[in-house]
């Protein structure tokens, strides 16, 4: 339902205008604000889940590596004092 009166139409317009305007403006600060918290952040790098996962198996295989190569090293350095003595 339309109005004939112009002053209906201008307040139409104008509440049109102002809810342009609000939806500018938060984005705006939406914006800003990313910006802002990237900057405080710079110095900070962070990783993906998956890629932190996968680092976390690797650190995993190898200290089980490590701990089987401790204890071959020390089956040997046994064999080798049995061998001399």
């Amino acid at each position: 339902m339309q109005s004939d009166n112009p002053l209906f139409a201008d307040l139409a317009k104008l509440m049109n205008s102002a809810a342009g305007t609000m939806a500018g403006m938060t984005r705006e600060a939406r914006e800003g604000a990313r910006e802002r918290i990237k900057a405080a952040m710079g110095g900070v790098d962070f990783v993906a889940r998956d890629e932190f996962e996968a680092v976390k198996a690797l650190a995993a295989k190898a200290r089980e590596e490590a701990e089987a190569l401790k204890e071959r090293v020390a089956a040997l350095e046994a064999a080798l004092k049995a061998k001399k003595g």
